[in-house]
């Protein structure tokens, strides 16, 4: 029985996962899941990945061949783990508890087709600091700024791979920098905005690593409606539980 703080929400009809007042998911996560459509082949690993949403949302849409999730928070890790038993699905994720900054000898080098990251999106010295740890490292870049998830990503994936990312607007110099850096080419795009004529809220930005220049920019997701409803591709997206 889950406590007060913790408790199971649907991704489908016969798919839970734990959640807690640190550790809930948002439409960020799912809307990035669903960018990354990794192809039943794929090696795929989450950098962050909180109580494992991305991983979970991958095996019920896209059914990757192999999926790693790495995350910090001991609490995060004990919840995601509780998802995989409660789903039956504790030998299709292997769960990391470790730093982002030091997977060196911990996760395969040049071996993943895909990294993702749902990254804090504020940098430190910015906006109001929440005194909970778990809650802290989620929004600021205390322990995972832009250049560290590139790294990590340019470290696991192999040539040619894909990182998938999402961020705040502003920050999208920084994810090219970052990227490019660590020899990760920024190839596509597409933005996230809540209704049409309004300016996007957060974009989502996929490198290949060793790949040559080339960039391409998507029709945006358009969220709502005039009226305020779900668009059709919002409400798939947000509702899928619903139907699978």
């Amino acid at each position: 029985m889950a406590s007060r703080k913790e408790r199971t929400e649907a991704l489908s009809r016969d798919m839970k996962i734990y959640v807690s007042d640190a550790h809930i998911f948002t439409s960020d996560a799912i809307v990035l899941a669903s960018f990354c459509a990794p192809r039943h082949k794929d090696k795929c690993c989450d950098l962050g990945t909180g109580n494992g949403i991305i991983p979970m949302l991958w095996i019920r849409d896209f059914q990757p061949k192999e999926i790693a999730g790495v995350e910090l928070s001991e609490s995060a890790v004990n919840l995601f783990n509780k998802t995989l038993e409660e789903n039956n699905l504790t030998d299709r994720v292997n769960v990391v508890h470790c730093d982002l900054r030091r997977l060196k000898g911990i996760l395969p080098n040049e071996y993943y087709d895909l990294v993702s990251i749902n990254p804090p999106y504020k940098k430190v010295g910015t906006g109001i600091v929440n005194e909970g740890e778990d809650y802290k490292n989620a929004r600021h870049e205390f322990n995972c700024t832009l250049e560290d998830a590139a790294k990590a990503a340019s470290l696991l994936l192999k040539f040619g791979g894909r990182f998938c990312i999402c961020q705040r607007p502003e920050r999208l110099p920084d994810i090219f920098a970052a990227m490019r850096k660590f020899k990760i080419e920024p190839k596509s795009m597409r933005e996230v905005i809540q209704r049409s004529g309004k300016e996007p809220s957060l974009v989502m930005v996929e490198g290949k690593k060793g790949s040559a220049p080339g960039f391409r920019i998507s029709p945006p997701l358009i969220l709502e409606k005039e009226n305020g409803e779900y668009t059709e591709e919002a409400e798939n997206l947000f509702y899928a539980y619903k139907f699978k």
